[in-house]
């Protein structure tokens, strides 16, 4: 084994590792049937009887609305009654609605789908079952495990999911997440006995999920989930309109950039655990502001557009899982899903954000503005660092 993947699985106890592969795998499961539908659900959706313009972009959107409004209160019962319960509940509740959409004929039928699937809000669940499988000092990195299986069904996804529609139907793809669903159930037997069964007696007020450095962090999420979804919105329109790269190949730029991204976000993991965490923060934000800007400049070619993705997307992934991890440890024990729900809710939040800042910036065309008014809001970030740690300094002299 290389020094590497030694330095980065070799600190993970045998109980730990099996724990976060099988929460990764369960999460990548869920996700993929999720992301399989992007590319392809509005337009199906624009032939279902009933079918407007708001009603299609309700039916794409819909998932995100219910996964907002449903993550604190999956995260605090998780608290009360154990992780495993929840998660069980919400994996049924997210193939109920895949079959319901799959049998509908209509867009209201297919919204109402949509709903129910993100009705099964259990994203911050797993991340606080994550949280208690595994030790503070390697938190980070099991948090960059769950990112990057997250990260790779999306790829995945926008890979084969158009491939899977052609040849049985959008409707396979709503059987096929009902299924994935059901199988990622049966993969919580593989999980070491007692994880996440365990019943809580919670003795602290909601309202201590809303400290200010846990909010701080959900502050966080929100501008780096903005950013993301903002970035997306412009992002195919440069690579079809700018560089001429057809649709159906623009995953080879995201896939490129993906990869060469690990050169920075390795080290920018192992780093935050060995010396310490503020002086990450600022580097990943920076990359964030970097690959914007770069984003932002005209002209370029697909080397310079795939070399600035992989800069913003080091800095992505490694505050993907750190800023989860940082409020793990951060948060009280009694209140971890309840913390990492309203966390999430904050990140669902944000893409919805940066999905209505993208459009609106981008309604003549111009993509460089939502590239700078992304960059403009890494500036912001780093001015909130920069006052936190002042402010730290001064309470540390007085």
């Amino acid at each position: 084994m290389s020094e590497t993947q030694s330095g980065f699985f070799g600190a993970m106890l045998p109980a730990e590792r099996r724990a976060i592969g099988v929460i990764a795998a369960i999460a990548m499961f869920r996700m993929f049937g999720l992301f399989a539908l992007l590319p392809v659900l509005a337009v199906y959706a624009a032939q279902l009887d009933g079918a407007t313009p708001l009603l299609i972009g309700l039916a794409v959107g819909g998932y995100g609305l219910t996964q907002a409004l449903l993550q604190v209160p999956f995260g605090a019962c998780s608290d009360r009654v154990g992780r495993i319960p929840v998660i069980v509940f919400g994996l049924l509740l997210f193939a109920a609605g895949s079959v319901l959409a799959a049998e509908s004929t209509a867009i209201w039928g297919v919204i109402a789908g949509r709903l129910l699937q993100g009705a099964g809000a259990v994203s911050a669940t797993l991340t606080a079952l994550l949280a208690d499988a595994s030790r503070e000092q390697i938190r980070t990195r099991s948090m960059a495990v769950l990112g990057i299986s997250i990260g790779s069904s999306f790829l995945l996804a926008l890979i084969f999911g158009p491939v899977i529609a052609a040849a049985g139907g959008v409707r396979s793809l709503f059987w096929m997440a009902a299924a994935l669903a059901l199988l990622a159930g049966l993969m919580l037997f593989l999980l070491p006995r007692k994880l996440g069964r365990t019943r809580r007696s919670v003795r602290l007020p909601l309202t201590a999920a809303m400290r200010g450095p846990l909010l701080q962090l959900d502050l966080f999420v929100f501008l780096l989930h903005t950013m993301l979804t903002a970035t997306f919105v412009a992002l195919p329109f440069v690579l079809s309109e700018r560089l001429g790269i057809e649709l159906a190949s623009h995953w080879y730029i995201y896939v490129g950039a993906l990869l060469l991204s690990l050169v920075g976000t390795v080290p920018l993991i192992i780093s935050d655990e060995r010396r310490g965490k503020r002086g990450t923060l600022l580097i990943a934000v920076t990359l964030l502001m970097a690959g914007q800007l770069s984003l932002f400049l005209p002209g370029g070619n697909q080397w310079l557009v795939l070399l600035a993705l992989a800069v913003f997307f080091a800095g992505f992934n490694f505050l993907e899982a750190a800023l989860p991890a940082r409020l793990s440890i951060l948060a009280d024990g009694e209140l971890r899903g309840a913390s990492l729900g309203l966390f999430s809710s904050c990140q669902f939040s944000g893409a919805f954000a940066g999905g209505l800042l993208g459009g609106l910036l981008l309604t003549d065309g111009d993509a460089g503005r939502v590239f700078l008014a992304c960059a403009l809001l890494a500036g912001l970030w780093l001015l909130v660092l920069g006052l936190s740690a002042q402010r730290t300094k001064a309470l540390e002299t007085t």
